[in-house]
């Protein structure tokens, strides 16, 4: 019985060393450790900004006879002014109307815009002094460049034309139609 104690009692001494060396055992090479800061920066460009500046203007008009005004005409071409960062890339959309109306809602009259109705300007010029390097001429206002910039002062605007079509029992009266332009950095 001794013997078997004995016995009992080494193995058990041994396990329990085995234990001991496998939790005390030998442990990972201890490595130098770093930390380092950095910073998260970000520039809030400046506000983007449009207004309409000058209406599209038709003046007076006959019925049954059609009028089309250039996107080139300083007094009566529609213009819209966009003020934003300098060189900035932006987006712009723009809602022609099918017809203008009588303000009583009594009449309407068809207007149309042709795929050459818009110029951008990029370097704040007029309608009529606009060249091939102030940005892109006669392009359609449905479907605007999507390579379109601030310009390098922070301004670039649009000049819009279009065509009226009375028809030969108009009702008389002023009629006025929304052009609705938006605009968005697009992160160029």
């Amino acid at each position: 019985m001794r013997h078997i104690l004995k016995r009992r009692l080494k193995n058990i001494s041994g396990a329990a060393a085995i234990t001991l060396c496998a939790f005390f055992g030998s442990s990972p090479k201890a490595e130098a450790q770093d930390v380092a800061n950095g910073l998260a920066t970000a520039n809030v460009m400046a506000t983007l900004s449009i207004v309409g500046s000058q209406d599209l203007q038709f003046g007076n008009m006959f019925q049954g006879v059609a009028k089309s005004i250039g996107n080139n005409v300083d007094v009566f071409s529609g213009i819209f002014n966009i003020s934003g960062a300098p060189s900035a890339g932006i987006t712009i959309s723009m809602v022609m109307p099918d017809y203008m109306a009588l303000a009583d809602g009594s009449d309407r009259m068809t207007v149309a815009f042709s795929p050459t109705d818009a110029t951008i300007d990029t370097n704040n010029t007029t309608p009529s002094t606009v060249v091939g390097g102030d940005g892109w001429q006669d392009v359609n206002p449905r479907n605007i460049p999507a390579a379109t910039v601030v310009g390098a002062g922070g301004q670039t605007n649009i000049y819009i034309g279009g065509r009226a079509i009375p028809a030969v029992n108009q009702k008389a009266g002023a009629y006025t139609g929304d052009v609705i332009v938006s605009v968005a950095y697009d992160g160029t």
